[in-house]
């Protein structure tokens, strides 16, 4: 199987730096997981997610023609369909649309009556 854009193949950790992980993968070719894409959420520190000899699935995202391999491994995870809301399925766009205008009305109302009391507003007293 050759390396291509696109394709998951299993790898092991070799090395981690603090910009990503070296992982070999078949026939001895390494390729570079950045830490951007070493897990859906943001990561400070690699070492809380990796260890060198972890056992890992990346998929291929480039492959430059100098030879250097960019891997993922938060793309080599399946992603669950996300499940709808019953209602929101069934809610037409003007239902959303004025569910939201009211939202906003009422934040936008009690947003003034909180910042009017602050400043000295209507009835508020001056000392």
């Amino acid at each position: 199987m050759s390396i291509e854009v696109g394709s998951k193949l299993q790898g092991k950790v070799t090395g981690i730096t603090n910009f990503g992980a070296f992982v070999e993968l078949e026939k001895g070719t390494t390729g570079l997981v950045h830490i951007s894409e070493v897990a859906d959420n943001y990561v400070k520190d690699i070492n809380e997610h990796l260890t060198v000899g972890d056992e890992v699935e990346v998929k291929v995202i480039n492959v430059e023609k100098d030879g250097k391999i960019g891997l993922s491994i938060k793309k080599a995870k399946e992603k669950k369909p996300v499940r709808q809301n019953p209602r929101e399925r069934t809610e037409t766009f003007e239902a959303k649309m004025n569910r939201f205008l009211k939202d906003s009305e009422d934040r936008l109302a009690s947003l003034k009556k909180h910042t009017e009391s602050r400043r000295g507003g209507r009835g508020a007293r001056r000392g």
